[in-house]
């Protein structure tokens, strides 16, 4: 047969930038959340703390930024790291409140994450035998990615950005062989700084950090004395940068009391939240009553301690070399997503772009692939939500649709006629067997 032709990095990379460039100028979708960052941002720019007050009791319920908030987010405090809203506060300097020109300078640095993405999954992927087409395919061309981080302008696209871009500076160091030398310390420090740094945005991404340490840990020789090093070294860049951003924005530590905010939502996405929920409407049924907030108090704390169990093998399976730091830290976060009180759509990448670094096993791909794909349309381009009744409705029509078309074309379609076997194409196994 025919060699099979295979998608080289610069198909890839066209391929990607002609699916990113008409979301460059779409307006949101599939989110409210960057008229949430205008605000918050405004509520910066004006000196008031946005850990303390909501876009109604800062800027005023009749406030055109105001007006723009989702419901839910109206009252409550910020729940994003200093780094952000000081950018944020920047860019209201720039735009006022112009909501045109504030979402356009949002959406520049959530280009600017995937940028960074993209610059480090290739790299990634080849520390982890991956070839880096098939890690770009995964993780940048996912529609997840193209949907919620460039379309819907969510932080998220800084946040894993510059996590993997520390992750990938700080392994160029550990994993050469032969002493550290200057430049390699300076990229070790650079790193950490940079994964420090994507905390200040999202506080998850500092799980990254530990797997540094642990990659760090067994190149000094994998004792209890190398980790206590390696935490001290690398906890001690985290917590000068988290001081350094907290003071040098003016914002102050008061994120730390608003990382739970959250949790007010219910969904139906997150483990905990699903069984909670469930129960809760059980209980009703049976005439019982709603229990469901009780529930939840016992299913998020015990859903919490899981993924803090999960998170730990991970970091020891570094240590004692049986994960790569990538793989490890792909699966830690995954267990962090779903096990978390409150999961987005858009959360799933925190594990899924890592994992398309390391993964190659249909195994993964297959319902990676399949799993992005539905939950990336789970909500609609303006941002509300998908009802479950409402996605197998859809999931049966479509399926109805297709085949009562195939009915009446089948016979009619001009479609390719076989004279062989096709060629089989080379899959991402093969490609990590054979590097």
């Amino acid at each position: 047969g025919a060699t099979p032709r295979r998608l080289t990095r610069s198909q890839m990379d066209r391929t990607l930038l002609l699916w990113i460039l008409p979301l460059c100028v779409a307006p949101p979708m599939f989110s409210r959340d960057v008229y949430s960052y205008l605000a918050q941002s405004e509520i910066t720019a004006r000196g008031l703390d946005p850990y303390e007050v909501g876009p109604v009791d800062a800027l005023g319920a009749d406030n055109v930024l105001t007006r723009t908030v989702p419901n839910i987010w109206r009252e409550t405090p910020a729940p994003y790291g200093p780094l952000f809203l000081w950018m944020g506060r920047g860019i209201t300097y720039l735009t006022g409140e112009n909501i045109v020109a504030g979402i356009f300078l949002h959406r520049l640095l959530a280009l600017a994450g995937v940028a960074l993405i993209v610059w480090s999954l290739p790299r990634l992927a080849r520390r982890c035998g991956v070839a880096s087409v098939t890690a770009l395919w995964l993780g940048a061309a996912n529609p997840l990615l193209l949907f919620h981080l460039v379309a819907g302008i969510h932080n998220e696209a800084l946040m894993i950005g510059l996590m993997l871009a520390g992750t990938e500076l700080a392994l160029r160091a550990i994993e050469r062989s032969g002493p550290l030398r200057s430049t390699d310390i300076a990229f070790l420090v650079g790193g950490a700084g940079l994964i420090a740094l994507s905390s200040a945005i999202k506080i998850p991404s500092l799980i990254a950090l530990g797997f540094v340490g642990m990659a760090l840990s067994r190149r000094w020789g994998g004792t209890l004395r190398s980790v206590v090093y390696a935490a001290i070294l690398l906890g001690s860049i985290a917590v000068a940068v988290q001081v350094a951003v907290s003071l040098g924005s003016g914002l102050g530590f008061g994120w730390i009391n608003t990382l739970g905010t959250a949790g007010v939502v219910r969904s139906w996405m997150s483990i905990p939240t699903i069984l909670g929920l469930g129960t809760g409407f059980v209980g009703v049924l049976l005439g019982l009553g709603d229990h469901t907030t009780a529930v939840l108090g016992l299913t998020r704390p015990i859903a919490a301690v899981v993924a803090g169990i999960i998170v730990v093998r991970m970091l020891i399976a570094v240590l004692r070399g049986r994960l790569h730091p990538v793989g490890a830290l792909g699966v830690a976060l995954g267990a962090v997503v779903l096990l978390f009180p409150v999961v987005q759509p858009w959360y799933l990448l925190w594990a899924v772009i890592p994992l398309a670094a390391w993964a190659t096993t249909s195994s993964f791909r297959r319902p990676a692939i399949a799993f992005s794909s539905l939950v990336s349309v789970i909500l609609m381009p303006n941002g509300s939500e998908y009802q479950p009744f409402q996605i197998v409705q859809a999931a049966v029509m479509t399926i109805l649709t297709i085949a009562v078309l195939y009915l009446f074309t089948r016979n009619r379609m001009p479609w390719p006629t076989r004279t062989g076997p096709p060629a089989r194409d080379r899959s991402a196994d093969e490609y990590a067997e054979s590097s």
